[in-house]
């Protein structure tokens, strides 16, 4: 953990040597137009910020992992928009523009499904076709011990699944050392070290995002919206739950699509448990040449085979 501290600071001290926050031209309109979008949910823990367009009954919700928002799907709604379908696209609890409220245990697994069948529930949207990402899996897996019954079609997107394959870049031990790191990333300078570390291990090109980009990813840190990533980095990477039995019970037409070059989340090491356990077969596992942020390099061609489910 000393080691984990030691090291935010130094990319603080690197990158100011570097002036890289004076030379950054950001487009903060675009992130601002895609709040401005944005509805707003009062669950009983917060308000939940989402994006809901199309009016389609075909329904697809997609889910964000750790630490990103709905941002990740902006190149993806309109395109799921023209082929017909009403779009979902929530801020979870203490990311992006929702609300952060104090505490850690408000984030745990079964507290965001809770959350997100509430906001369908609001919705008054019985059942839909869910998409997630990284940790939104997680949270995917809740909802089906939950609410079995209300997502008719799986999309899973470099997501974690099983422990063999996930490879979380942080893991951390709770206490003040890591609250201390978390809230670090409040400063501009720690923040973009970060996810200039973190992209340049999630993409092929880290190129694909443009400054604007990476600003819809950097202004909620910037709001230190962490709590949830806080807990995520020292609960659930620590003692990752099995959810082997649930697995078994999803009988509802189930497509991977995968980044085959993610060293975060390995997909080769579970292959076997996931055909397995999941009752799919090769055909509906597709290998994408992208790494974690397969959203980002490849949205339309993610959008075509979300269609053929």
């Amino acid at each position: 953990m000393i080691r984990i501290f030691y090291y935010l600071l130094f990319v603080m001290a690197i990158s100011s040597l570097n002036s890289c926050s004076s030379t950054q031209k950001i487009n903060k309109k675009t992130y601002t137009a895609f709040r401005s979008e944005q509805k707003s949910f009062e669950s009983k823990d917060g308000v939940l910020k989402y994006i809901d367009q199309g009016t389609s009954d075909r329904v697809i919700l997609l889910l964000h992992g750790v630490p990103s928002s709905g941002w990740l799907y902006r190149k993806m709604i309109p395109l799921l928009v023209n082929k017909g379908y009403r779009v979902i696209a929530p801020d979870m609890l203490g990311y992006g523009n929702s609300d952060n409220p104090n505490g850690y245990e408000l984030y745990d697994e079964e507290h965001h499904a809770k959350r997100l069948i509430a906001l369908m529930d609001t919705l008054k949207i019985k059942n839909w076709h869910h998409v997630m990402h990284d940790a939104g899996g997680l949270w995917t897996w809740q909802i089906f011990k939950q609410a079995p019954n209300r997502i008719t079609k799986l999309t899973v997107l470099n997501t974690i699944v099983y422990n063999e394959g996930f490879h979380p870049p942080i893991r951390m031990k709770k206490g003040f050392i890591s609250k201390t790191a978390m809230w670090l990333y409040n400063n501009g300078v720690t923040t973009s070290g970060m996810l200039k570390m973190l992209f340049k291990e999630g993409l092929n090109d880290p190129k694909t995002l443009s400054e604007a980009d990476v600003f819809g990813y950097k202004k909620p840190l910037l709001e230190n919206k962490t709590k949830g990533m806080y807990y995520f980095f020292t609960q659930t990477c620590n003692s990752l739950q099995d959810y082997s039995s649930t697995f078994e019970n999803i009988s509802i037409p189930t497509q991977f699509i995968w980044g085959k070059n993610d060293n975060m989340l390995q997909i080769k090491p579970q292959l076997n448990l996931i055909k397995k356990g999941f009752k799919i077969e090769d055909k509906d596992i597709y290998m994408l040449d992208a790494k974690h942020f397969i959203q980002e390099e490849k949205p339309s061609e993610i959008v075509e085979i979300i269609t053929k489910l």
